[in-house]
């Protein structure tokens, strides 16, 4: 079995009267991707910022990289590197500057700093812009210099805390094939993210956070198998349709709001027709008909009776 490479137990942090979090367990494997899901205010960056010795826990225990953060801090921080929800380089510096002063204020840096710059610039395919000041970068430019600073050092365990946050599409999947690179050279990666996308594509395993509590870990296939599976979305016009379509289909599940019922269903071609066959009967049409598989954003809604959208501050 992999070592653990960050083990939580009973985790609290409150600020006055407010508990931000309330006893949170969890183990990242070493070598793998672990992804904190959640919303805006439930927890993610207090988290993070107590793991990487920025902020004093309440209660619990906590090992990182084989350290107790109490008491072995220094150890913590020479094995782990941050990158957070903002990326921290210098705009008046040029992206070559900004990695060589990494290089030069880490300690861990005992080679040819030079080198080391040379390889990120390449890695990160930011060779062409290193000589330009970081103030001219693009928003996932900015990104990949943050992650690759974050990289001077060769930690083991790197957080990246909401790493694509305001990126376009394009720079968030460029993100997340730099993560898989890292992971298939050894490194544990601690995510946090709002993006369900993200957590499924990245993530050997996942924990969801909400109101400082931990809801639900596993595999996203696990999570996914943890609430009901297919079934088929009927969108009406109108309350009156909606009323009359609940009465026929006793087994779907409302949504008033949304003027819609969802209908278990396996999703094939067979009981669709049928369903479709049973509104008929009753004089019935829906303005909208979807098949939909269980993804995050189910297990999600499932579990915390919201999206993740929601801020919960």
């Amino acid at each position: 079995m992999t070592a653990a490479a960050i083990a939580v137990s009973g985790l609290r942090k409150a600020y006055k009267d407010k508990v931000v979090l309330d006893g949170i367990d969890f183990e990242v494997r070493a070598g793998t991707v672990f992804s904190l899901l959640g919303p805006n205010g439930a927890g993610k960056t207090t988290t993070v910022n107590v793991l990487t010795t920025l902020m004093k826990a309440d209660g619990g225990t906590i090992r990182v990289a084989g350290h107790d953060i109490a008491t072995e801090a220094k150890a913590v921080r020479a094995a782990i590197g941050v990158t957070g929800q903002f990326a921290a380089v210098d705009e008046l510096l040029t992206g070559q500057e900004n990695l060589q002063l990494m290089a030069d204020l880490n300690r861990a840096v005992t080679g040819d700093g030079k080198r080391i710059v040379a390889d990120l610039l390449e890695r990160f395919e930011l060779t062409a812009a290193a000589g330009k000041p970081a103030a001219t970068y693009s928003g996932g430019m900015r990104r990949k210099l943050d992650l690759a600073m974050t990289l001077v050092g060769n930690p083991q365990i790197i957080f990246l805390d909401e790493p694509t946050t305001g990126l376009d599409p394009r720079s968030r999947r460029t993100m997340w094939e730099i993560i898989r690179g890292l992971v298939a050279d050894g490194v544990t990666v601690f995510l946090t993210t709002q993006y369900l996308e993200e957590a499924d594509q990245l993530a050997d395993r996942i924990a969801v956070l909400d109101a400082g509590r931990l809801v639900a870990q596993g595999t996203a296939d696990e999570l996914k198998r943890q609430i009901p599976g297919t079934h088929i979305r009927l969108r009406f016009s109108t309350a009156a349709e909606l009323d009359a379509a609940a009465r026929v289909l006793t087994d779907a599940t409302r949504d008033d709001e949304a003027l819609a019922l969802r209908v278990p269903s396996d999703g094939g071609t067979k009981s669709l027709r049928a369903l479709l066959d049973r509104l008929d009967e009753y004089s019935l049409s829906a303005e909208e008909c979807s098949v939909h598989t269980p993804d995050l954003d189910d297990v999600f809604l499932a579990l915390t009776g919201h999206t993740t959208e929601v801020d919960a501050k």
